[in-house]
């Protein structure tokens, strides 16, 4: 008899690629008019080059809220910044965009896939556990 696979059970670089993939096949999530245009941060000099960087981001986020939850915009600012080159003078943190974070948690929280915690921040939903273990269960299938 085989085991459920969760989230935590695959390799977390093939669960973001799948997971962006079913997300881009799904159709439900509406791509902004601003991605192709749009820095992630501010530390950024140029707008990403994948042209589904949107969903990647998207099941990146996803995958960390199952992780941990109680995560919010400010926090995925700090996951996902870096450090501002400035020429000659030593580099500093810089977070990312807050505008992205908070327009992708307002699209995962349409599709019920994760909703407000009372203690802060945001936590999965039990429709969308579902919906991330059977893609994890997928690609177990997959890589067995």
């Amino acid at each position: 008899m085989a085991t459920a696979r969760t989230v935590k059970d695959v390799s977390p670089h093939d669960f973001v690629r799948a997971y962006s993939a079913h997300l881009k096949r799904s159709g439900k999530m509406e791509l902004p008019e601003w991605t192709d245009i749009v820095k992630t941060g501010k530390s950024k000099e140029l707008s990403p080059y994948d042209p589904d960087w949107y969903y990647t981001r998207t099941a990146s986020m996803v995958r960390k809220i199952y992780q941990r939850g109680g995560l919010g915009v400010g926090a995925f600012q700090r996951i996902y910044g870096g450090n501002k080159r400035n020429g000659s003078r030593p580099r500093h943190f810089c977070k990312s965009s807050g505008s992205i974070a908070r327009h992708i948690l307002q699209q995962l929280e349409k599709l019920k896939i994760i909703e407000k915690d009372a203690r802060g921040g945001r936590r999965i939903t039990s429709k969308g556990q579902q919906d991330l273990d059977q893609v994890a269960g997928r690609i177990a299938i997959a890589t067995a």
